[in-house]
């Protein structure tokens, strides 16, 4: 079994205790951390909402929420002892005549004791918890903030939401969370570059054709139609998700692990990609929304229908992107980002694909491209494709082989999803998987310009039916280039 260094005890309070957030993820993710000792007894864990409710009624939300998430690993003896550890408290955050003199009863406000504000709440409600809990004198160091995607809905909305948060935090207190990066595959990106010199040589526009990065999901709205047709698929996966993970594929090797080493990486990143114009977009990028289809071979409806209302949106369910990133590492080098819902399957991959050998002695039909295929979900994976010699006589026949890292086999322990990793590094007050003011805003800079181009060219949406990887638009994008997308040819 794994051993983890426990952490110092500590107090967290989850805004929005009662919402999906925090039953499917955030509370599961603390009763896993106790389980393997890293949690120490005397911390507390409250959750607060406008829910008339005691401590009692909760602890029997937490306690479905966290058996639902053990499965067969339930431990009954063990939860008696983490549910002392949780408790309930009513408020209105946004109410200035609120009394915060229940929630001051559980937090033991030590002078070095971490205490945990957990904003599980919809975005426009930041600024005016941040301020009320300024206004309840809560807000002074060790107090760090937590605040999930989206920051905003675009440039302006995300810098008023950063400068009202930063009225009452300081940025060191603020931690933007992206729960990708705490995913296994995602921080092992690093270390496969920068510690292992087979790799960082060639980690340029000198051995590398192109990257790919998908994320594939299967599902529609499942209860997100009112959020997502607000939104679509470019600023709910590509703004947060997809160029977080560009950045990490993409970045210089910062000077040590400090957080503000890497964070300042990412940041040179996105201020290297380039702006799509208008007269470009079409070339660059596909936009789709699903229809009705079949998905595992049954009837699935599309995107107009399962809104609420048939109101003609024309939000978008599929992007897919060429990007380029303009620095001397990767010049001439695309980036293909997809990203779309009711695809043929669900899954999140890093392609990297290798420049071909420069001379092939083996046939026009024999493949000499490497590629590096990392999998973020659902099974997390590293593959290294190479070429061997099939066996047998009559004839040399080459054939593309992965040497294959399974975490599931490699690893024979359950390790920490990305909601426990990140929920200890705050405790720890450890930034560097979480984003920086400038961060959001520089991808937000870029998202909008995105946006601007399709207004301005009128690109709307093209359709692609349910259980298919996206619109023919996609596939043609890809082929103007004489490249596919993995695993499509």
């Amino acid at each position: 079994m794994a051993k983890f260094v426990p952490v110092d005890p500590f107090d967290i309070v989850i805004f929005g205790g009662t919402g999906d957030l925090s039953r499917r993820k955030l509370l599961p993710a603390l009763w896993h951390r106790w389980l393997d000792g890293q949690i120490p007894e005397n911390s507390t864990i409250v959750g607060t909402a406008r829910s008339e409710m005691d401590s009692a009624a909760y602890r029997k939300v937490a306690r479905e929420a966290c058996k639902a998430a053990s499965g067969d690993a339930w431990d009954e003896k063990a939860w008696a002892k983490f549910e002392k550890l949780v408790h309930y408290v009513t408020i209105d955050a946004t109410d200035p005549k609120a009394d915060w003199g229940a929630l001051r009863k559980h937090l033991k406000l030590e002078a070095k004791r971490p205490l945990v504000f957990y904003l599980a709440t919809s975005p426009h409600l930041y600024v005016e918890i941040c301020r009320a809990i300024g206004g309840a004198g809560l807000a002074a160091e060790p107090a760090r903030v937590v605040l999930e995607k989206p920051i905003g809905t675009d440039l302006d909305s995300a810098r008023a939401i950063n400068e009202g948060v930063g009225e009452v935090f300081a940025e060191r207190q603020v931690f933007r969370i992206d729960h990708y990066l705490g995913k296994e595959t995602v921080q092992n990106l690093m270390v496969l570059r920068f510690a292992n010199i087979l790799f960082e040589p060639l980690w340029s526009h000198n051995y590398i054709d192109h990257v790919q990065i998908t994320v594939a999901e299967n599902l529609g709205l499942e209860g997100r139609a009112d959020y997502y047709d607000r939104s679509g698929a470019l600023r709910d996966m590509v703004q947060n998700h997809m160029l977080q993970l560009l950045c990490l594929t993409a970045m210089e090797p910062p000077n040590n692990l400090d957080d503000d080493d890497i964070r300042t990486e990412k940041i040179k990143v996105l201020n290297a990609l380039s702006l799509i114009e208008a007269k470009d977009v079409r070339k660059q990028t596909v936009r789709g929304q699903y229809t009705a289809g079949l998905f595992d071979g049954k009837p699935a409806k599309g995107y107009l229908e399962e809104l609420s209302a048939a109101n003609g949106s024309k939000t978008e369910t599929f992007v897919a992107v060429k990007a380029e990133v303009k620095n001397w590492r990767w010049a001439g080098v695309p980036f293909y980002l997809r990203t779309g819902k009711r695809m043929s399957g669900r899954h999140s991959d890093i392609v990297i694909q290798f420049k071909s050998a420069p001379h092939n002695i083996f046939g026009q039909s024999a493949e000499t491209v490497n590629r590096l295929v990392i999998r973020l979900q659902p099974d997390e994976a590293v593959r290294l494709f190479v070429q061997i010699k099939e066996p047998g006589p009559g004839g040399l026949r080459v054939k593309s082989l992965p040497l294959n890292l399974s975490y599931a086999e490699s690893f024979l322990i359950r390790y920490p999803d990305a909601y426990e990793r990140l929920l200890m590094d705050i405790v720890r007050g450890n930034l560097s998987l979480f984003m920086r003011r400038e961060e959001v805003e520089a991808a937000w800079r870029w998202v909008d310009g995105l946006i601007e181009a399709w207004d301005a060219s009128g690109y709307t949406p093209e359709p692609y039916p349910a259980g298919t990887d996206g619109p023919l638009s996609s596939a043609v994008m890809m082929d103007r280039d004489g490249r596919s997308w993995w695993g499509e040819g």
